[in-house]
């Protein structure tokens, strides 16, 4: 059966949004992308300020609200249902609760044919990029680096430490088909 969802899981500044291009380019059909930060811009600005929605600590970290979890189940569904209406989808995220980040991903992608890939990057590394980013609390890439790994399970996993997005995204793509 053809992979009809791959989930690329891992921290902040991990070089995921890096390994989506490429693998949109590598892979011959058309894929979709659907990152999780998209659907944080998305949100109304309203939900970036309280404490129903998300927030951002000045030393990185991540608080979500109730309404910010409901929201996000239903994009969850809506990502979901696009794979499940023949769209090919990359999944960009960020699994702060580990395996149980990982479960709504499951249980909405039941059916599916998922590649699931674990997107790690040093620490020190992925502190460098978020500087150099210039968008991101400092500390979060760092706060986030092995946290989001712990306990969760996948089919493959890939390092960007010292490797770049083209060949990860390669990798990826190998196992994708």
């Amino acid at each position: 059966m053809t992979t009809q969802a791959i989930v690329l899981n891992g921290g902040s500044s991990s070089g995921k949004s890096g390994i989506v291009r490429c693998l949109q380019a590598e892979l011959p059909t058309p894929w979709l992308a659907a990152a999780i930060d998209t659907f944080v811009d998305s949100l109304p600005a309203s939900l970036r300020t309280t404490a129903a929605g998300i927030a951002f600590a000045a030393d990185g970290g991540v608080t979500v609200g109730e309404e910010f979890r409901r929201l996000e189940a239903a994009w969850r569904e809506g990502v979901a249902a696009m794979a499940r209406a023949g769209a090919r989808v990359i999944i960009d995220d960020v699994f702060l609760g580990g395996p149980a980040s990982q479960e709504p991903w499951r249980k909405a992608l039941t059916g599916l044919n998922v590649l699931w890939v674990g997107v790690h990057c040093e620490s020190e590394v992925a502190e460098a990029r978020e500087i150099a980013r210039g968008d991101r609390p400092r500390g979060m890439a760092a706060a986030q680096a092995e946290k989001v790994h712990r306990g969760v399970s996948y089919d493959l996993e890939v390092d960007t430490t010292h490797t770049e997005s083209l060949t990860c995204a390669r990798t990826i793509a190998a196992h994708a088909t």
